[in-house]
């Protein structure tokens, strides 16, 4: 029985994990192993500092590389692309806000926990803000609770991009 939970993720957060996990796994992997072999060759590694280093650089290497493996098995890849757009805003979607304190207006893609990257608007589901959004169309008015208050955006525009 599989009881693993799934976890939402945009195409290219999936992309970007796989692509990492080769990188650890064809390239960082390789490396700290010949790095624990030259150590090794150095004689005694009950006190050699390069051998030390090595090894838990590749514990490090491998404790990613199962991080690795399991948010990938968890991913649930959600296309935006392929959902129907009925002007709702939904995992995936771009949307376009104003800020009605400030009149800024601001533009949020709603991703997956771990695609976050507020600094450049990727905003993960389970944010405040993410949760607030969802399900809410053009023209509405939403009410986010920060810790420093409420904030409120009106709903501008949301693209399935």
């Amino acid at each position: 029985m599989n009881n693993m939970k799934r976890v939402p993720m945009t195409p290219e957060g999936y992309k970007a994990l796989v692509q990492e996990l080769k990188h650890h796994m064809e390239v960082l992997r390789p490396e700290v192993v010949k790095s624990i072999e030259e150590a090794r060759a150095h004689g005694d590694i009950s006190e050699n500092s390069e051998f030390e280093a090595a090894k838990e650089r590749q514990a490090m290497i491998e404790a990613r590389i199962g991080e690795l493996n399991q948010r990938i098995g968890m991913a649930e890849v959600i296309d935006v692309r392929q959902i129907p757009e009925t002007g709702r805003v939904v995992f995936g979607a771009t949307v376009r806000l104003l800020d009605l304190q400030t009149e800024e207006e601001l533009v949020y893609r709603i991703v997956g926990s771990h695609e976050a990257d507020i600094p450049k608007g990727a905003i993960p589901i389970t944010a405040p803000i993410g949760r607030s959004l969802l399900g809410k169309e053009v023209g509405d008015e939403v009410h986010v609770r920060i810790p420093k208050g409420t904030r409120e955006f009106e709903i501008l525009e949301v693209q399935h991009i």
